[in-house]
């Protein structure tokens, strides 16, 4: 195997749990609402995770650990598509926040930028900020 492959393989596996913590978001309410499946198409297809990988992704979420990408662009944009199954219901609960907050720590961001992404985060998807 080249770098190069090794290094797609990983950036694929990158993109393969992150889907997987954004049904994890999708599920803590209860089941997947046709919103939220919605939103679950566009990233996956956004990320390039094939319908076989999105299957037993959606079996258990949980099996997946989250690898967080390098560059803080990208970890910025991942916390983006996480709020994005966040408020496919228009509403953000406790729990949602809380998991979201752990996602932003696994993601590399400090517990007082991870407070300040997520600030920011709600104020774009609540309409007062653009992005």
């Amino acid at each position: 195997m080249s770098i190069f492959e090794a290094y797609e393989s990983g950036e694929h596996e990158s993109k393969v749990s992150h889907f997987a913590a954004i049904v994890k978001l999708a599920i803590i309410d209860g089941p997947i609402n046709p919103e939220e499946e919605t939103v679950l198409k566009r990233l996956a297809v956004k990320l390039d995770v094939s319908e076989e990988e999105v299957k037993p992704i959606l079996k258990n979420p949980g099996k997946y650990h989250l690898i967080p990408p390098y560059s803080l662009e990208e970890r910025i944009e991942r916390l983006h598509d996480l709020w994005k199954i966040i408020y496919a219901d228009h509403e953000i609960e406790e729990e949602e926040r809380n998991l979201i907050f752990k996602y932003a720590i696994g993601l590399g961001f400090t517990e007082e930028k991870a407070n300040e992404e997520i600030e920011k985060c709600m104020q774009v998807f609540d309409g007062d900020m653009e992005l």
